[in-house]
């Protein structure tokens, strides 16, 4: 039997862990960092919704060359969009899904996408993740973005024990000092992507094993 720990008392290492063992993060994760935009980071947002960052990645491109405004969105027809976004999944209704946002913010947001997430979740088939992605990425305003690696790394270290993303983006605004905000999304994905899988995660080699409560269990 393995000693337990208290996974929560450790944040500051296992972050600091995770970071120091430079796992090689996707174009996708790399691309959403370098925009601080938020309209970039809310239409590629919404490819990404359903699909793997190997197809994401190309995907935004061919459609960032259409537009990386609202406003140039206006006068694009949705089998331009659908064409340039596939095969993102369900791509011809993400087209015409970023074609009425980007009308939507033109036309009652006076082409700036609003920085709140009551607003943002407004939007239809923007959810919390999305919506905390644009905060944090786009606006750099503290927000914690969890999607499925975040929501299963927070569960599997003892963090948290929940069973829905919102849920546990909840529980870890209460635990995670705000200064990890705007960056515990990408170092969770990153983290899961490369190491803490959700299939066969490679336990004996983590950096963080020593903290893990479902390693010491």
């Amino acid at each position: 039997m393995k000693n337990k720990v208290d996974s929560k008392k450790h944040i500051a290492e296992i972050i600091q862990a995770i970071k120091d063992a430079n796992f090689p993060q996707r174009d996708f994760v790399k691309m959403m960092e370098t925009f601080h935009d938020p309209f970039k980071v809310l239409i590629c947002c919404i490819l990404s919704l359903r699909t793997n960052d190997l197809t994401t990645y190309p995907c935004s491109l061919r459609m960032l060359e259409l537009g990386t405004k609202p406003e140039d969105f206006l006068n694009i027809d949705v089998d331009t969009l659908a064409k340039a976004i596939y095969p993102v999944g369900f791509y011809r209704n993400k087209a015409q899904q970023i074609l009425d946002i980007s009308k939507e913010i033109v036309e009652n947001y006076n082409g700036n996408v609003p920085a709140s997430i009551d607003e943002l979740v407004k939007f239809k088939g923007v959810g919390r993740k999305t919506a905390n992605l644009v905060m944090a990425k786009g606006f750099g305003i503290p927000a914690i973005c969890v999607d499925i690696h975040v929501h299963r790394i927070s569960n599997r270290l003892g963090w948290v024990k929940t069973k829905t993303p919102d849920e546990t983006e909840m529980a870890l605004r209460k635990l995670l000092p705000e200064k990890y905000w705007l960056d515990i999304n990408t170092i969770l994905v990153t983290f899961g992507q490369n190491h803490c899988k959700p299939q066969r995660p490679m336990c004996e080699t983590c950096p963080v094993k020593q903290y893990c409560e479902n390693f010491t269990k």
